[in-house]
């Protein structure tokens, strides 16, 4: 069974409005219910979504640019009747579905709890320990992406005392994978991973592991 992480990136891609979900997140979790894997999540991810989800789906800002253009085509001869019509009307099936969708985010984070294949895990007390280490590492890493680095290494540290292996972690954030924008590899951190036996993946298809 391949054990694979994923952390608060994977829950914005998930449970963002319906027309911007990341196929590929949902698909990560498809897998994990028909038993082709498990996924774990941290708790604190969970916390930490709603914040970046409902910042960056905000899209008001971006509706009315698009209504000004429309008063603006109309008046220069570019846009017909119908075509503002039509616009203006699809734009507010836009509007009234994203912020649908926003108003049901906690439901959707709830459900989320309770997922087939999905284990939501919180941070105790030896997982606050290794943050604390990690200090030390020189890791250049903000305090929240220490902690769920430590969640990370602790939890596949307890799987692999328990005889199991084969663990992944979906990670899109470039602080916490082991590779640069270069695709050089960082190696304090790479060390962690790879004697915690963790193979780092940049998508959530499990389909480039470790820079490659």
């Amino acid at each position: 069974m391949r054990h694979v992480l994923v952390e608060t990136n994977w829950v914005v891609a998930y449970a963002a409005p319906a027309y911007q979900r990341v196929p590929a997140a949902l698909e990560l979790l498809r897998r994990a219910e028909k038993g082709e894997l498990k996924l774990y999540l941290p708790s604190i991810s969970i916390s930490e979504a709603p914040n970046p989800i409902s910042q960056r789906y905000q899209i008001r800002n971006e509706a009315d640019r698009i209504r000004q253009f429309l008063l603006w085509g109309k008046e220069e001869g570019i846009v017909d009747n119908s075509g503002d019509h039509y616009t203006r009307r699809v734009l507010d099936q836009m509007e009234t579905r994203v912020k649908n969708d926003l108003a049901d985010l906690d439901k959707v984070l709830e459900r989320l709890k309770k997922q087939t294949g999905l284990e939501v895990f919180p941070l105790d007390a030896e997982m606050l320990e290794r943050c604390l280490a990690l200090s030390y590492e020189r890791l250049e890493l903000k305090p929240f992406d220490q902690a769920i680095l430590s969640a990370v290494l602790v939890r596949c540290e307890r799987l692999a005392k328990d005889g199991e292996k084969d663990f992944a972690f979906c990670e899109l954030d470039t602080d916490l994978q082991p590779w640069d924008g270069n695709r050089n590899r960082k190696h304090r951190l790479a060390d962690l991973y790879e004697k915690a036996g963790i193979r780092v993946y940049g998508d959530f298809l499990l389909g480039s592991p470790e820079g490659s």
